[in-house]
C-alpha cells in the first residue's frame, strides 16, 4: 500500500528516518564507532555494569540493580549520538531553543528511549536470551518526579517531538528531589506522602559539575525551627548545578537534553561548629540552599510556600540565562545577533521573569543602550499562555522583589513606566485602560502581574486552543490583545504519538501499522487513511480485540496490584485529571448518583455494566477537591455492597495518578469524559490521548473538544451542556436552586446525598457539597449541565450496545487524531514563533 502523506497543508514535516536496520549488530551499528554488545558476554555493557558499577555476580543481582545496569547500557549506547548532536550544533553555531518550564513530566525513561531508539528487536533478544521479566524490570524505574499534570506532560511532548524533528532545542526545568506527592486514600480520604524519586540513583542524569553557574541574590538564608527563613540585606549566592537528562528524537537520530538545576550553597563548611558539636549548624548553609529545589509545588497555602516558588522561578530563570548566554558567547560577540540565535519560549507565567533577566544581562553585562536591550529581549522571548484562570495568572509582591532581587524591580518599574507612557499616548484620558494594563497590580497589597510582563516583554503571546486563544485576547489581557495583536496567535496543543501510541497501546499501532504502513509514527495526519475502514466488517473485528486486550490486560494489572477486580466487558468509563472543581469530577459523581437511583427504583433496569475510573490529585490544601475524592470512594463503597447494583455499576478510584498508570488505563478506556465548564480548561490534552486511542469523547464544548469534534464530526462524539458563550451570559442570573426544584432526578441525586446515604458513620461530611452546589451559587455550574450529561450518556450506553457502531465511530476518531500530534504544535510554532531550521547530527 502507497504511504504517500495525505495530510492537510501545512501538516509537520519531519525529517524520514532511514529503513530499520536489518538485525542486532546493525542496531548497534548506528550508535557506536565500534559496537559493543548489549548484553550476554562477559564483556559486554549489561554484564560489565553489574560487575564494574556494582561488583556482584550477575546471577545474584537485584531487580533494581538488573534495572541500573540495563539503564546505563542504553545510556551507553546513545551517549555517543549524544555527544555528536551537540558537537553538530556547536560546530554549525547553530540558532536554538530553549524551552522554559517549572514542569517536564517525563514519566519513565527505559521503555521510551528503547522504543526511540528502535532497539525493540535487540532488547527482545536479549530479554529471551537471558530470561528477564522485562515489565519487573520496566517497573523498577519510579516516574520522574518533575511535574503534575498537563503542563509538564505537554512539556515532554515538546521535547519529544523536537528531538524527532531535529531541531536544536535544550529543555531548561529544576531538579527537584521530592515530587509533587505520592497519593495513598485512607478510609477514602487523599493522604499525602513524601515522593523521593531520587531515593535511588537515576541512571539517566549526568551531573555537569564544571558547567555550573553562580546566582547572586540580596538576601540570605536560616533554617530556624525546621523552616526556611529570609535574613534581608544580607547578599548571598546560590550555586546551580545541572544535570542532563537525554531525550531521544524518534529514529536516534537527534538526542536533545533535558537540563534541570539543582541548588547548592558555595562550598562552606564551618569547622569551628562542626567541632562544637553543633552538625546542622556546620552544613547550614548547604541544608538552606539544596531547600530550595527540595520539592515541586511548595505548599501555596502560606506566605512561606509562595515565597519559595518565587524562588525557585528566579532561579530557574537566572541559572538558564546565565548558562545560554555562555553558551552565545562561545561563538558570537555580536549582541545584535541574540535573537538569531536564541529562542526562549516561556511554558506559562512561571519563567516570566525572563524579560527583567535578560534585560539585566543586556544593561548590566552586555553594557547596551535601554532601546537596543528591550528590542532584543522582545525579540528573544515568547510566552505560552495555558489558563484563564485568574488565580493561576501569578502575580507576586513587589516586597519580595525590593529583598530578593532590586535590580529586576528597578528594571520593571521602567518597562511599566514606559508601558503607560505609550498607553496614555494611544488612549488618552482612558485610566481604566492604564490601570488593567500595567505590569503593577496596585490593590491592598502591590504585585507584579507575571503575565502582563510576559506579554509586554515578548514578540509573540499564543494560547493552546482555538476557543481558549480567542478568549484570551477578548477577555483576559483584551486590553494587552488591543495594544499589540500581532503578537497574539493559537498554537493547539498536541501530543507524541510515539509514547501515546506506538508505545502505550501496542496492540493498536500494530493493527494501524499492517493497515497503512508505518509512517503515521512520525506524520500522524495519515491516520486519516483509516477512515474507508471504519465501514469493514474485519477491520472492526480487528479493532475491537485490540480494545479488549487492553482492557483484559489493565484488569489483571490492577487485580494483581490492588486486589481491585473489574469487569472487562463493562464500558470504561474513565476521568482522569487534577481534581478541581472546574474539571467538575463532582458533576460526573452526580452522574453516577442519578444512575445508582435509576437502579434503586427498578432494579431490574437494562442497563450496560459499567466501570467508572476515577484518578487525579487534589492540591493539598485544597479542602473540597479532597472532599471530592472522599465522596467518590464513598459512593464506590455504597453501590459496591448495594444487592440493587447487581453488578452493573463499579467505581474504581485509582491512587497516584501519573505518566506509567496513565499509559495502561487510556488504551483500555471506551468513554473519555472531557466534562470542564465551558470556557475554564485551555485545551486539556488527555482528551487528545483517549481519542488516538480509540476512546469515545463525553465532552463540553470547551478547550480542544471543539476542534476535536471538528475533525471526527459532532456524530462520532457525544457533546452536551452549555457553551462557553452561554455559560458567560447566564452569570449574573444562573440559579441552581432551579433545577433542583424542577428537575426529578437531580433533586432525587442531591437528596441521597445530603440524608447521608453515602456517609451513614460519618454524618454531615458532605454538606460543603450542599453549599457549594446550592446555597453558594454553584459557580461551575454543575446543576445546570447535569441533565444534559445524563442524556449523553445514556446515548453511550445505547451505542455500546451495538459494537459494530461503536467500533466505527471509534475508529473514526482514530482516525481523526492526526491533528492533536504535538509533531504538528511544533512545527506551527516554528514557523510562526522560532524560525529554527533543523539541524541533522553529522
Amino acid at each position: 500500500m502507497s504511504t504517500k502523506s495525505v495530510g492537510r497543508p501545512g501538516s509537520a514535516k519531519v525529517v524520514p528516518m532511514a529503513a530499520n536496520p536489518a538485525g542486532p549488530a546493525d542496531l548497534l551499528q548506528q550508535y557506536f564507532t565500534d559496537p559493543i554488545p548489549l548484553a550476554g558476554t562477559d564483556t559486554a555493557l549489561y554484564e560489565r555494569h553489574l560487575v564494574f558499577d556494582r561488583a556482584i555476580d550477575p546471577r545474584v543481582a537485584s531487580a533494581r540493580e538488573r534495572f541500573e545496569a540495563f539503564s546505563h547500557s542504553v545510556r551507553d549506547i546513545l551517549a555517543q549520538r549524544w555527544v555528536q548532536t551537540k558537537t553538530t550544533y556547536e560546530r554549525e553555531n547553530a540558532k536554538r531553543i530553549y524551552y522554559l518550564s517549572m514542569e517536564f513530566l517525563i514519566g519513565r525513561s527505559l521503555a521510551n528511549n528503547v522504543s526511540n531508539l528502535l532497539l525493540d528487536p535487540l532488547v527482545q533478544l536479549v530479554v529471551k536470551e537471558k530470561n528477564m521479566d522485562w515489565l519487573e524490570l520496566v517497573e523498577q524505574e519510579p516516574d520522574a518526579g518533575l511535574g503534575n499534570g498537563g503542563l509538564g506532560r505537554l512539556a515532554a511532548c515538546f521535547l519529544d517531538s523536537m528531538a524527532t524533528m531535529q531541531l536544536p532545542a535544550t529543555g531548561y526545568g529544576l531538579r527537584y528531589e521530592y515530587g509533587m506527592f505520592k497519593q495513598s486514600i485512607v478510609n477514602g480520604w487523599q493522604k499525602e506522602n513524601p515522593d523521593n524519586w531520587l531515593r535511588d540513583d537515576d541512571p539517566w542524569e549526568i551531573a555537569r559539575q564544571h558547567e555550573q553557574v553562580e546566582i547572586k541574590l540580596n538576601v540570605s538564608f536560616q533554617v530556624r525551627d525546621g523552616e526556611l527563613n529570609v535574613i534581608p540585606d544580607r547578599p548571598s549566592s546560590l550555586i546551580g548545578i545541572p544535570f542532563d537528562r537525554p531525550v531521544v528524537g524518534y529514529g536516534g537520530k537527534t538526542i536533545n537534553t533535558l537540563r534541570l538545576w539543582a541548588a547548592a550553597a558555595p562550598e562552606y563548611f564551618d569547622l569551628e561548629k562542626f567541632g562544637t558539636g553543633d552538625f546542622v549548624g556546620a552544613l547550614g548553609e548547604t541544608l538552606e540552599a539544596e531547600s530550595l529545589t527540595r520539592v515541586l509545588y511548595p505548599d501555596d497555602s502560606t506566605t512561606q510556600g509562595q515565597a519559595l516558588r518565587f524562588l525557585q522561578e528566579y532561579f530557574l530563570v537566572a541559572c538558564s540565562m546565565a548558562d545560554l548566554v555562555r553558551r552565545f558567547l562561545r561563538h558570537n560577540t555580536d549582541w545584535d545577533k541574540f535573537p538569531e540565535k536564541v529562542a526562549m519560549q516561556l511554558n506559562d507565567t512561571h519563567p516570566s521573569m525572563s524579560v527583567a533577566e535578560l534585560m539585566r544581562v543586556l544593561l548590566d553585562d552586555a553594557h547596551l543602550g535601554w532601546d537596543k536591550a528591550w528590542d532584543l529581549t522582545k525579540r528573544t522571548l515568547a510566552y505560552t499562555n495555558h489558563t484563564l484562570l485568574p488565580e493561576a495568572l501569578e502575580k507576586w509582591p513587589i516586597a519580595w522583589f525590593e529583598k530578593l532581587i532590586p535590580r529586576h524591580l528597578e528594571i520593571i518599574y521602567e518597562i511599566n513606566r514606559r508601558l503607560l507612557d505609550e498607553v496614555r499616548l494611544r488612549f488618552p484620558g482612558d485610566e481604566g485602560k492604564v490601570q488593567r494594563v500595567s505590569l503593577v497590580d496596585e490593590g491592598s497589597e502591590r504585585k507584579i502581574r507575571m503575565a502582563n510582563l510576559a506579554i509586554v516583554g515578548s514578540h509573540s503571546t499564543n494560547g493552546v486552543a482555538e476557543v481558549h486563544s480567542k478568549l484570551l485576547r477578548t477577555m483576559t489581557v483584551k486590553d494587552l490583545a488591543e495594544m499589540f495583536p500581532e503578537r497574539f496567535s493559537n498554537k493547539t496543543n498536541g501530543v507524541t504519538p510515539r509514547r501515546w501510541l506506538l508505545q502505550a497501546n501496542p496492540a493498536l499501532a500494530e493493527v494501524i501499522t499492517q493497515m497503512i504502513g508505518e509512517r503515521w509514527k512520525t506524520d500522524l495526519s495519515q491516520l486519516s487513511k483509516l477512515k474507508p475502514y471504519a465501514a469493514d466488517h474485519s477491520f472492526r473485528e480487528v479493532f475491537l480485540k485490540s480494545k479488549s486486550a487492553a482492557k483484559v490486560q489493565f484488569a489483571n494489572w490492577l487485580k494483581l496490584t490492588s486486589g481491585k477486580i473489574v469487569n472487562p466487558d463493562s464500558i470504561f468509563d474513565c476521568q482522569i485529571k487534577r481534581i478541581h472543581e472546574y474539571k467538575r469530577q463532582l458533576l460526573n459523581a452526580l452522574r453516577i448518583v442519578v444512575c445508582y437511583n435509576r437502579l434503586r427504583e427498578n432494579p431490574d433496569l437494562e442497563m450496560v455494566p459499567r466501570t467508572f475510573f476515577f484518578a487525579g490529585k487534589a492540591a493539598p490544601a485544597y479542602k473540597l477537591a479532597k472532599l471530592i475524592i472522599k465522596f467518590i470512594n464513598n459512593l464506590a463503597e455504597t453501590i459496591d455492597v448495594d444487592p440493587a447494583v447487581g453488578g452493573r455499576l463499579n467505581i474504581v478510584f485509582l491512587p497516584e495518578y501519573n505518566v506509567s498508570l496513565a499509559e495502561r488505563l487510556i488504551p483500555a478506556s471506551d468513554v473519555s469524559n472531557q466534562i470542564s465548564t465551558a470556557g475554564y480548561e485551555a485545551s486539556g490534552t488527555s482528551n487528545m490521548k483517549f481519542m488516538m486511542n480509540g476512546a469515545l469523547t463525553v465532552g463540553t464544548r470547551d478547550g480542544a473538544n471543539i476542534e476535536m469534534v471538528e475533525e471526527a464530526g459532532e456524530e462520532n462524539m457525544f457533546m452536551f451542556g452549555l457553551t462557553v458563550e452561554q455559560v458567560e451570559n447566564s452569570r449574573s442570573w444562573y440559579n441552581p436552586q432551579w433545577h433542583y426544584d424542577h428537575e426529578p432526578e437531580t433533586r432525587a441525586a442531591l437528596d441521597l446525598i445530603f440524608s447521608d446515604h453515602f456517609s451513614p458513620n460519618e454524618r454531615g461530611i458532605f454538606a460543603p457539597l450542599r453549599d457549594t452546589l446550592l446555597t453558594q451559587g454553584d459557580h461551575y455550574m454543575h446543576l445546570a449541565d447535569l441533565t444534559s450529561y445524563c442524556q449523553a450518556q445514556d446515548r453511550v450506553g445505547t451505542l455500546y450496545a451495538d459494537p459494530a457502531a461503536w467500533s466505527q465511530k471509534a475508529i473514526l476518531n482514530v482516525a481523526s487524531s492526526g491533528k492533536f500530534s504535538s509533531d504538528r504544535t511544533i512545527a506551527e510554532y516554528n514557523s510562526g514563533i522560532w524560525k529554527v531550521e533543523p539541524c541533522p547530527v553529522s
